[in-house]
């Protein structure tokens, strides 16, 4: 079980997101706090595995309780809360587990309780990150955010579940480069993390892969060895 802090001095938003992560499994004991200074003193008196903290906050925001707490022999996780976009590469830089946009999405929520977890187990290899840009503005995107990329040229573009970002790097390199990190390549067009497809559809000779919303298709050459990876993951395809 996951034990965590919510801190954000509004209200509000702290009853809301303690809601949502109640509503996990994974979660155990949530703390609330209204202030940097509450959810210091959460950290003293209690076991405490993560912090979602808003980055705003009077006095001691959420980055400043970042910098006080990697300085801890065994830091808790810490995921950013935020409305604002922009304070993203600090984040990471204070090695942030995730950066969640208000309103808060459940699907994205479980995506970073997921990533907490396997913290717990055992610190995983960092993920990379990619540097894209986006009205002139640079943004970093953790390679397993990414569900799916399409093909636009000598451009690929990256979906994730918030948003889609177009970088230059032709597919066939991204093919090349992410093979080890389970993303196959499923058509002339689409390269997918096969550990985000949620089903799989075969008919009257057609295969598509689900992934999120989006149903993308398989071509005939690349079937084989979609077959052979989903029955390695023992996903079985639907008709």
């Amino acid at each position: 079980m996951v034990n965590v802090v919510v801190a954000d001095d509004e209200l509000p938003a702290v009853e809301e997101l303690a809601f949502l992560l109640g509503k996990d499994s994974r979660i155990g004991t949530i703390h609330r706090a209204s202030s940097g200074a509450e959810a210091l003193r959460a950290l003293e008196q209690h076991p405490v595995d993560a912090l979602f903290l808003d980055i705003h906050m009077p006095a001691l925001s959420g980055l400043d309780i970042a910098r006080v707490i990697s300085r801890f022999a065994r830091p808790p996780a810490v995921v950013f809360v935020t409305a604002d976009e922009d304070r993203a590469l600090e984040a990471f830089d204070l090695r942030a587990v995730d950066y969640l946009l208000k309103p808060v999405r459940v699907e994205r929520l479980a995506e970073s309780v997921r990533r907490i977890s396997e913290l717990m187990d055992g610190p995983p290899a960092a993920p990379e990150v990619i540097t894209v840009d986006q009205g002139g503005v640079s943004r970093m995107i953790r390679r397993d955010e990414v569900r799916y990329v399409q093909a636009q040229g000598d451009y690929a573009r990256l979906h994730t579940v918030a948003a889609s970002y177009l970088i230059r790097i032709p597919l066939n390199d991204l093919e090349r480069q992410w093979a080890r990190s389970g993303f196959l390549r499923t058509h002339r067009s689409y390269l997918v993390a096969m550990d985000q497809v949620r089903k799989v559809r075969i008919s009257a000779g057609r295969a598509s892969l689900f992934v999120g919303d989006a149903e993308l298709p398989v071509s005939r050459r690349h079937l084989p060895d979609v077959r052979e990876k989903l029955e390695a993951t023992r996903l079985r395809p639907g008709h």
